[in-house]
């Protein structure tokens, strides 16, 4: 099986033809996911323009935080009865994007989002829900993955679930213009990482190989010019396309180890999710670099390096090496001690790690110790 949403408008300006595609849905209300920024900051108005124009009425739902819980999904729920809605309109990056999807779940199965950590928990399709994406990164648009923090044992619930696909993604680079720097880099350093996992990974094949390979290029070739200047709708354009290749194959060939421990960092500490993956890319990678070596050797060749002559270990020092160079040349910070974490549960973390759903999908699954001694170089 292949999982992608059925149709996906991508590029500059595509926007502009939401309204139209709704229409053809014969939707009379939405419950629209999104954040306070993008409430604050006129993306939403300028979603719900689209909605006024086709008197399509709406009810915004912007409480959804980063790492959104499991209480913001549902008050999204409750809401999106409340108000009759009669199908979900997200905006944003991926936590209203992985807030809506718990909420299309639960409103057709019921029960609380724990009931569906894991893979493909659910029996029926999600509520209609059409994903306005405004990050290039996180992918949440057009994946079956979502993410949700249980408050109460402050773990970040990875749900894989065909059932929570949209009916429609929407990826318009010109309301991306705005993001700020941080931003920017932290989300296009988490698409690498999708990407990457998704070739490492055994769940491979031909058909994500090529998409996450191309994604790779794009990244190491736009990401610089999108975080220096926001203002670069080429650079921008380009990222969303990569951002949509790396979770074409992630959402089909799988993440690993890298997202394992990320999303503790996150349910824990409550960290950036791009930020965690960037920081634990390179930390992984060379050990899985051991396991796989003929996937790396894919990698550099994407990267113009000769890789005919040089060994595994010439190959595999290659990329980790430039994956730290585009690190530092995008600004993500290399501790957790620069993002407040000062005396880290290694232990804890480690554990968890181990559990989460996203482990089994790297090409080996470390020990406790290797975990821990993994959190360790970024302490």
């Amino acid at each position: 099986m292949y999982y992608l949403p059925s149709k996906n408008l991508l590029g500059r300006g595509c926007l502009n033809d939401l309204g139209e595609e709704i229409k053809n849905f014969d939707f009379k209300k939405a419950l629209v996911v999104t954040d306070k920024f993008l409430s604050d900051s006129g993306i939403v108005k300028r979603i719900t323009n689209e909605l006024d124009q086709i008197d399509v009425q709406y009810i915004i739902y912007d409480e959804v935080e980063p790492n959104p819980t499991t209480e913001q999904v549902n008050k999204g729920l409750q809401l999106l009865q409340k108000e009759s809605c009669d199908f979900i309109l997200s905006v944003g990056g991926g936590s209203p994007q992985d807030c809506a999807s718990a909420i299309s779940i639960l409103a057709t199965n019921g029960g609380n989002v724990r009931d569906y950590e894991g893979v493909h928990k659910s029996q029926n399709l999600g509520f209609p829900t059409i994903a306005v994406n405004t990050t290039a990164g996180t992918s949440a648009e057009l994946t079956i993955n979502y993410v949700i923090t249980d408050e109460d044992r402050g773990v970040k619930m990875v749900c894989v679930d065909k059932n929570s696909l949209a009916l429609l993604s929407v990826s318009d680079p010109e309301i991306m213009i705005s993001k700020p720097r941080d931003l920017t880099a932290a989300t296009g350093m988490d698409a690498l990482t999708h990407a990457i996992e998704a070739i490492v990974t055994p769940g491979a094949n031909t058909i994500t190989d090529a998409t996450a390979l191309e994604a790779v290029r794009i990244i190491f070739d736009y990401l610089p010019s999108a975080v220096e200047n926001g203002e670069d709708i080429e650079a921008r354009e380009q990222l969303t396309y990569a951002c949509f290749l790396a979770g074409m194959a992630f959402s089909n060939a799988g993440l690993g180890f890298v997202h394992a421990m990320a999303h503790q960092l996150g349910g824990i500490y409550n960290l950036p999710h791009g930020v965690c993956n960037a920081m634990l890319l390179p930390v992984v990678e060379r050990e899985n670099t051991k396991h796989a070596p003929e996937k790396f050797r894919l990698i550099a060749e994407k990267l113009d390096y000769k890789i005919d002559k040089a060994t595994d270990e010439e190959v595999a020092q290659f990329v980790i090496d430039e994956i730290i160079a585009l690190s530092e040349e995008v600004g993500i910070p290399k501790s957790l001690k620069e993002l407040g974490v000062e005396n880290p549960d290694l232990e804890l973390l480690a554990d968890n790690s181990l559990k989460d759903a996203c482990a089994p999908g790297n090409p080996f699954m470390p020990t406790k110790e290797q975990t821990m001694e993994m959190f360790k170089e970024i302490v």
